[in-house]
């Protein structure tokens, strides 16, 4: 039986290990780059930034350093900063500042829909579940 989770989408697990090391950086970097004055908005951005680069880099695929975590798990996580990315101006109290507030939500909606396209079941094993059905 499959994982509903692992999708079987366009973009490729390698594209999307490295779209999660540049959106780690990014993360960290953006509260330089677009000036935010927020001190919470800040911190968090740079948390997220380290928490993706070492998601991306023990999760267990093409881009990873370290095979130490399962891709269903990863997968959950993605969904979980999504929501959280989303979330995180409201609750965390930065609504009120335009930069941040735009970054978390337009990075947290892209998180979720590159997770739902990415293809993370390897075309091996996608082979061979088809030809069992």
């Amino acid at each position: 039986m499959s994982n509903p989770l692992l999708r079987d989408g366009p973009i490729p697990a390698s594209v999307h290990g490295i779209i999660e090391y540049a959106a780690g950086a990014l993360f960290i970097a953006s509260p330089l780059l677009f000036n935010f004055d927020s001190s919470t908005a800040t911190g968090v951005s740079v948390a997220v930034g380290i928490v993706i680069l070492l998601v991306a880099g023990t999760t267990a695929g093409p881009t990873s350093l370290v095979n130490g975590l399962a891709i269903s798990v990863h997968v959950v996580l993605d969904y979980v900063l999504a929501i959280a990315l989303i979330a995180a101006p409201f609750v965390l109290g930065f609504s009120g500042e335009t930069p941040p507030t735009v970054f978390f939500i337009v990075f947290g909606v892209a998180h979720l829909l590159i997770t739902i396209a990415t293809r993370f079941v390897p075309e091996a094993t996608r082979s061979r579940s088809s030809a069992t059905r």
